[in-house]
C-alpha cells in the first residue's frame, strides 16, 4: 500500500470516528442566522442509553425533523467534563444547549452565563429564574412512582416489591423511590418493600447493569414477585433479570422501556414515564420561536402502555389506576414526597 493510499484510509477512519464520539452531525456554521443548531451534552453515560440520556436526545432529534435544526450531541464520560463539553458547543455558537442530569446544573448556569446569547436547556435541573437564558425542564417523579407502586401492589402474588435505583445523590432517583413505596402502601399499608440504592456515586450509579441484574436477584430471592428498576442501565439490568424469572413482573423507567430494552419484554409490565422527548422538543420549539421561559418548565408523567400484558392487568386494577392519577392531578391523594 503506497503512503498516499494509507494517509487517505487513515484520514477517512479519523474523520468517521470524529463523527460517531460527536453524534454524527454535519459541519454547519452555527454563527448564521438562517442556521438553528441544537447541541446536547449527556449525562455520565452513552446517549443510546435506552433511558434518560436517549429521551433526551430523541427530543432534539424531533428538532432536526420538524424545525430544520442542525443536531450533535458529546457524550460526557466523566463529570469534570461538564463544562468542556459544553463549551464544545458553545465555542461554535450553536443556538441552543441541551444538558442532561441534574449534577449538570452548575455548570450549565455556569456557560449560560457566559454565553447570554445562547438558550440552555437542563433537564431535570432546577434554578431559580436568575440566569435568563436557562430553562429548567422537571417532573413530578414521585406522581409517576407512586402510580408504578400502586401498580406494583395490585399485581404482587407474594405482597413483597423491590426497586433497583441509581445513586440518591439524584434528587429525581429519591422522588421516584418514595413516590413508589408510598404508591404501594396506598394499596396495602402492609406491604413488604426492598428498596436498594446504587452505594456507588454518580459516576457509576447509573451505567452499572451488573450490580442492577445482581441487586433484582437478591431481591427476588427474598419474595419480590414485582421489580422497579429506575437507574438508567443499572436499572435496565435489574429489569433483564427480572425477565429470565418466569412469572416474575417488572417496571421500567423515565421512557416507555417496551420500546427499548426487548430483553425486558417478559417480565415488563408498564414503565414509569417522566415525558422527557415531548418536554424537550416543546422547548427547543419555544427557544427558536424566541418564546422559551427562563427559570422551571414543568413536563408530565405517566404510565406507559401495558403491551402485552393488556389482557392480564384486571379492569378493576387499571380502574383504580385511573382514579389514582386522577386524584394526583387534582391534589385529593397525595405522594407525601417533599422534596
Amino acid at each position: 500500500m503506497s503512503k498516499k493510499l494509507f494517509f487517505l484510509l487513515s484520514l477517512v477512519v479519523l474523520t468517521a470516528m470524529l463523527l460517531a464520539s460527536c453524534g454524527g452531525g454535519g459541519e454547519a456554521d452555527c454563527a448564521q442566522d438562517d442556521v438553528f443548531c441544537v447541541g446536547l451534552v449527556t449525562d455520565v453515560g452513552e446517549v443510546d442509553d435506552k433511558s434518560f440520556n436517549q429521551s433526551a436526545w430523541e427530543g432534539v432529534q424531533q428538532a432536526e425533523k420538524d424545525l430544520g435544526a442542525v443536531v450533535n450531541y458529546v457524550e460526557t464520560k466523566d463529570a469534570k467534563d461538564y463544562a468542556a463539553n459544553i463549551a464544545l458547543f458553545a465555542d461554535k455558537k450553536y443556538d441552543v444547549i441541551v444538558t442532561v442530569g441534574f449534577l449538570m446544573a452548575d455548570a450549565t448556569i455556569e456557560a449560560a452565563g457566559k454565553n447570554p446569547n445562547i438558550q440552555f436547556i437542563g433537564v431535570d435541573q432546577w434554578n431559580d429564574g436568575s440566569v435568563a437564558n436557562v430553562t429548567g425542564l422537571l417532573f413530578p417523579e414521585d406522581k409517576a412512582g407512586f402510580l408504578a407502586g400502586a401498580l406494583a401492589a395490585m399485581m404482587s402474588k407474594t405482597g413483597t416489591v423491590a426497586a433497583v435505583l441509581g445513586t440518591d445523590l439524584v434528587p429525581p432517583v429519591v422522588a421516584f423511590k418514595e413516590g413508589y413505596e408510598a404508591g404501594a402502601k396506598y394499596i396495602n399499608p402492609g406491604i413488604n418493600l426492598i428498596s436498594t440504592y446504587h452505594p456507588g456515586g454518580a459516576d457509576v450509579a447509573f451505567t452499572d447493569p451488573e450490580w442492577g441484574a445482581t441487586t433484582a436477584k437478591q431481591a427476588i430471592d427474598n419474595g419480590a414477585d414485582v421489580v422497579f428498576g429506575a437507574g438508567g442501565k443499572t436499572g435496565n439490568g435489574a429489569i433483564i433479570e427480572v425477565a429470565s424469572h418466569a412469572g416474575l413482573l417488572c417496571i421500567g423507567v423515565d421512557s416507555d422501556q417496551w420500546e427499548t430494552v426487548p430483553e425486558a419484554h417478559p417480565c415488563l409490565i408498564s414503565s414509569a414515564m417522566k415525558l422527557i422527548t415531548p418536554g424537550v422538543f416543546d422547548l427547543v420549539k419555544l427557544a427558536k420561536e424566541g418564546s422559551k421561559p427562563a427559570g422551571l418548565y414543568f413536563g408530565a408523567t405517566g404510565l406507559a402502555s401495558f403491551h402485552d400484558f393488556e389482557s392480564k392487568v384486571p379492569q378493576e386494577v387499571k380502574d383504580k389506576l385511573a382514579e389514582i392519577d386522577a386524584g394526583l392531578q387534582d391534589g385529593s391523594v397525595s405522594t407525601g414526597y417533599a422534596p
